[in-house]
């Protein structure tokens, strides 16, 4: 791939940066491959972004929702007419095995689609009666305005598709900032854009870190939804900050200590894959990753057994090979850290099942991780156990029974996502009911997702308020109205409407 100079998208034109700050993407597998280099947005991007999609907001609510979603239709097209070196961007940018990142390209050309048929069937506010029967009483929803959207790099395409395809369509501007390790993703959303002929400052694209783009957007009094998927920290910034302007509202989802349950009937070959499944793709770098494997103490001997032996077989390396099962991590920080969950696990006493980091890198210079298995019984004083480790780092806890396997379960600050394999349905709906979790599956792993259900957690995991189709209360207000079809007055709950 040439090396390109980029820009950011505002106002429908491609401009560098004024002070002329400017970052390097790279690929993680081979870091000595320069994707591109982007520009370190600043309060002067910021505040033409801002100011643009606001001038833009009014008449692109006037288009109406059905011409809306006719531009997310065009670009879903052109997603699908791109979608192998769209992938190939992915998997060289983000280190995602390609089928992963055919994958998130699929989802994100889902996501359209989807945004495009609420456009024309979705229900756009509710119809109610009344009391009195000369009444008719709706329910519409407004655009709140202009949306930000914070994107991490694990999904660099389909996430920015979940948080902004709905935005758009249901009458708001969005400004996307994407992750500053996958910004080559963001400028191909742009440029999709763009071929649609998305009317100028609608959906705008600005490069840069955090602490320099993202948080100035967050604060900037014209912008009036932030949507935001990343870490706690970050994300409780966030929600201060958000509390603070009466006119803005937030939906933040902020990963989670995830698990798979497997119950002593559980047929065991779909436990061990929804169990590799769950801890491994992408690295175990995604906000669903599974942690832990509470197992029933009557098949946990059988079931720890089968799963180390198979993760003993997971090909780990480039990106770009269809046969690997997984590719790198995303960078330096990442490695140190699953490195110290690691050197934490044998630190707290586990019994370490499998390291495969002993063995040689796929290349000598690229991020790697290889899985790492342990085992031991539950603690909740246990970091390594609680805390999420964001790589392929997975311990074997065993549990008595269904009610012990959901305690266990709901023993941390998290509550993102959850699954158990099990033949019984009685166990598996006590699960669903018990769980403190915001998704739920049922002999499936834990990971894995789809726009049409809402996606978020509980607790640390998020704000209660999902993303996806959980969206529309965090992008519209609803307007109550009440039409008189009669010549006189009559009001409800007999309250007199005589003048004395």
């Amino acid at each position: 791939m040439a090396t390109r100079q980029m820009q950011n998208f505002i106002n429908g034109t491609w401009k560098a940066a004024q002070s002329g700050d400017r970052f390097e993407s790279r690929n993680p597998a081979h870091p000595a491959e320069l994707i591109g280099v982007f520009p370190q947005s600043g309060t002067a991007e910021i505040e033409e972004a801002v100011h643009s999609a606001n001038r833009a907001q009014e008449s692109w609510r006037a288009l109406g929702l059905v011409k809306r979603a006719e531009y997310l239709l065009r670009v879903a097209r052109l997603m699908e007419e791109d979608t192998e070196p769209l992938a190939q961007i992915i998997a060289r940018e983000a280190g995602k095995q390609v089928n992963e990142a055919r994958a998130d390209v699929v989802e994100a050309i889902h996501t359209a689609q989807y945004a495009f048929a609420f456009g024309h069937l979705g229900q756009y506010g509710r119809v109610l009666g009344d009391e009195v029967p000369s009444k008719r009483c709706y329910e519409i929803l407004e655009p709140r305005g202009v949306v930000v959207a914070i994107t991490p790099w694990n999904f660099p395409v389909a996430l920015p598709f979940w948080l902004t395809g709905l935005s758009l369509v249901l009458g708001n501007c969005v400004i996307l900032k994407p992750s500053e390790y996958t910004p080559m993703c963001g400028a191909r959303i742009a440029g999709y854009f763009e071929q649609a002929g998305m009317p100028a400052g609608v959906f705008q694209v600005l490069h840069g870190a955090g602490e320099t783009a993202g948080a100035p957007l967050v604060s900037h009094p014209g912008t009036h939804v932030v949507l935001f998927t990343g870490s706690y920290e970050v994300g409780l910034r966030i929600k201060q900050e958000v509390a603070k302007h009466a006119h803005k509202v937030c939906t933040i989802e902020t990963g989670g200590k995830n698990a798979v349950l497997v119950m002593e009937d559980a047929n065991l070959d779909m436990a061990v894959t929804a169990s590799l499944l769950s801890a491994f793709k992408t690295a175990g770098q995604r906000c669903v990753t599974a942690g832990r494997l509470l197992v029933d103490s009557r098949v946990v001997e059988r079931f720890r057994d089968r799963f180390v032996e198979t993760a003993k077989r997971v090909r780990v390396g480039d990106p770009l090979d269809d046969k690997v099962f997984y590719g790198a991590m995303i960078n330096r920080q990442g490695v140190e850290k699953g490195r110290r969950f690691n050197e934490m696990a044998r630190k707290e006493g586990f019994e370490v099942l499998l390291d495969r980091n002993t063995e040689a890198p796929p290349t000598p210079d690229g991020y790697w991780l290889k899985p790492f298995v342990y085992a031991g019984p539950w603690r909740s004083d246990s970091v390594c156990l609680t805390e999420e480790a964001f790589s392929p780092h997975v311990a074997i806890v065993p549990v008595r029974g269904v009610e012990e396997a959901v305690t266990v379960y709901n023993d941390t600050k998290y509550g993102l996502s959850g699954a158990i394999i099990t033949e019984d349905y009685r166990k598996a709906k006590y699960a669903e009911e018990h769980m403190q979790c915001g998704i739920f599956y049922w002999n499936l792993p834990c990971i894995g997702a789809g726009v049409r259900l809402p996606f978020g957690g509980v607790k640390q995991s998020g704000n209660l308020i999902p993303s996806a189709a959980g969206l529309i209360p965090v992008l519209t207000h609803p307007k109550a109205v009440t039409y008189n079809l009669d010549t006189t007055i009559v009001m409800a709950q007999g309250l007199s409407a005589e003048i004395k």
